[in-house]
Formats: structure tokens, sequence, C-alpha cells
């Protein structure tokens, strides 16, 4: 018995000649699109950014621009605009959820490309929305060059800029660390227990701020061998090594306060508020929970040999030394303005070499050192 061929009609072929080239064609196009997205991931773009390059037919175009972040994100946006892509190429990038649309306001409003990756650069997103809805921007390159300026900060820049007359570096340092307000107001709640801790009539330590891993300093580095004063261990392995090598060049160095706790800071402030009254403590004391001293960071220095340390030897082998120790002079008489403190040749403060080294270079105050070079990486 022989078995019949199944012989399929014209139309049946044609359907199935259909199918067959779709087929084909959809794989080519598979394999076709994953090889233009897998160039393109080379190339630092997303898979959401691939799809709509690929589809906008953009793929020359991103070529020029590798590992192009702000295009990156224009590509995954939904407010992503032809007539802006120029643009997006040429504006720095900063990881904002509104960008995209913050760049197309910002274009809006005639804005330059560099005038907005300053924008986009000094502030977030909350910012930058509201610095859109601003007119009459004045001073922004004189203002946003600098970068540890703020965006958030831009009117207080102006306002005390005009108010004070200072140029504008000086300006941004100075609002940055809320000199622009009352002391002891609206003051930064600090939690930081690191060697860059920032104390002072702005940032509050509070009640219960207590340093980490403290030490007793041995009672032959003391004025007082009888007193006990502590500090963190780091600053205090220091300030001993320090102390050992100005001994090797016929100097005594010896330390004469170091932690003090809220409590202990309540009683010195109580202290001298009544020997002295208001204006003195304003001046020369901490109110609790503001105080240098509480990091455990700082210590103040005496000399065994002179009774007025500004006078010692001591303290001049200090001026020239201390750095190298990671120690700085905290309250210079040319800081005054913006330690808020007043001159104190004794206090000095462990901010490990490197720090150190670059205030020593630079001559700054830590309130500088901490706005120009730590508070703009928070």
């Amino acid at each position: 018995m022989t078995k019949k061929k199944i012989r399929l009609k014209k139309p049946a072929k044609i359907i199935l000649g259909v199918f067959t080239f779709v087929f084909i064609g959809f794989l080519l196009l598979f394999f076709g699109y994953s090889l233009l997205e897998s160039k393109l991931n080379k190339l630092g773009y997303s898979d959401d950014a691939s799809y709509n390059i690929i589809t906008k037919l953009k793929i020359k175009y991103v070529e020029d621009y590798p590992n192009n972040k702000t295009l990156n994100a224009a590509f995954e946006s939904r407010d992503y605009k032809e007539e802006n892509l120029e643009h997006y190429s040429k504006i720095t990038y900063k990881n904002q959820k509104n960008i995209i649309k913050n760049i197309n306001s910002l274009l809006k409003k005639g804005y330059s490309d560099r005038e907005i990756s300053m924008i986009i650069t000094h502030g977030d997103d909350d910012s930058v929305s509201e610095f859109i809805k601003k007119e009459n921007v004045e001073y922004l390159e004189e203002f946003f060059s600098y970068p540890f300026a703020k965006l958030e900060n831009y009117d207080r820049y102006i306002s005390y800029m005009y108010d004070q007359g200072d140029d504008e570096e000086t300006t941004i340092i100075k609002v940055n660390l809320d000199l622009d307000k009352e002391d002891y107001t609206d003051a930064v709640s600090i939690t930081d227990y690191s060697k860059t801790v920032l104390a002072n009539k702005h940032h509050y330590l509070g009640e219960k701020y207590i340093p980490k891993k403290m030490t007793k300093i041995p009672s032959k580095y003391l004025l007082d061998d009888e007193e006990e004063i502590r500090g963190v261990n780091e600053a205090v392995s220091m300030a001993i090594k320090m102390m050992d090598d100005a001994e090797k060049e016929g100097l005594s160095l010896r330390i004469n306060s170091g932690y003090r706790s809220f409590k202990d800071q309540q009683e010195v402030y109580d202290t001298y508020l009544s020997l002295y009254g208001e204006k003195y403590v304003a001046s020369y004391v901490s109110v609790p929970g503001y105080s240098e001293h509480q990091t455990g960071y700082a210590f103040d220095f005496a000399s065994k040999n002179s009774k007025t340390f500004s006078s010692s030897e001591e303290y001049k082998w200090m001026i020239k030394n201390s750095y190298k120790y990671g120690y700085v002079y905290r309250y210079l008489k040319s800081k005054e303005e913006i330690t808020g403190v007043k001159h104190e040749a004794w206090h000095f403060r462990y901010v490990g070499k490197e720090i150190a080294k670059v205030m020593d270079t630079e001559e700054l105050s830590y309130e500088e050192y901490y706005a120009k070079y730590i508070d703009v990486r928070k």
C-alpha cells in the first residue's frame, strides 16, 4: 500500500511563505536590535536609553558621546525633547530625578549650557526647581564657579554680600557656615564622631554627645599631674608624640585641658559667667553643647617653663610644627570673624596630618577648611 504525499494548495503555500518570511524577518530584527543594544551598552547607555536611541534613530549621534550620563538620562526620560538634544550632550550630569525636566525649563528661560551645568551641579532637585522660579538672577558665574557654593543659599549670598560688602568667595564661606544667622540659633545638630567634626556657635553637639574610643592622658604629660584629662585615642597618641619630640629639643610642652562633657562645660560656663559676666563668656567661653572640647579632639596646651604660653618657646615651636602631627592652631587672631571666638594661643585641635598640612599651607581656619572641602561633599 503506497502512502499519498500531502500537497499544499496554492493559498496555503502563500500563507506558509509569508509566515516564514515574517519569522525570518523577526529573527533578523531581533538579532539586529540585540547587536545595536549591546553596542550602545558598551558606549555607556542603559537598556532603556538604548531602546529610545534606536527607535529615534540617534545611534550615529550618541557614538560621538560615549558614557555621556546626561544624554543617557535624557533618552531614559519622558521629558526628552528633540530640540534640546544638542544641549543635553553638553550639560554636566548630576544624579537628580528631574534633571531633564529642569534642564528643559532652564533652557526655556534662556540660560546657557555652561550656566545650566553650574546650576544643576550646585543643587538638588528641590533647589534647582526653586531656582528656576527666580527672575533677574545676578552673580551666577561669580558665585557658582566655586565648587563649594550651594544653590539653595543663593538668596542668602546676595543679601549677605550687599549687606557686608564681602567678596563672593568670602560670602559663600560665611553663609555656608551660617554666619549670617545669630549665634546659637537654628544650629545644625551634629552626629559626627570623626576627627573632621565641627563644633562651634552654629554646630550643636548636644547633651548626649560623648566621643568614642577615649583614653586617659598619662600624668607626665599634664601641667597638673594630679588631674585626669582624656581625649580621643588618635588625638592623644599624636599629642604625646608631639610633646616627646618637643622635649628632645629642650622644651616642656604640657596639656592643661582636654575632653569636657556637656556637664563639665556647663560648670565652666557658669563659673566664668559669675566671675566676668556675659560679655566675657560671649567671646571666650562656649555655651554647653557647642564647645570643641566636647569632641575629644581639642586640647589646651601649656608650658612648664612659662606661665604665659603665648610668650613661651613652646608656643613658638607649636606654631611651626604642630601641623606635622595633625594639630592646628584653632583660634587665630586673624580669623576671629570666622571662628566667632577670640584668639586663644593655647587651644589646638587634632584634625589629622593631611588636613593640617592644607590648613597650614593655605592659612585657613578650620571653619574655612570645613566649608571648602568637607561640607561640600555631604
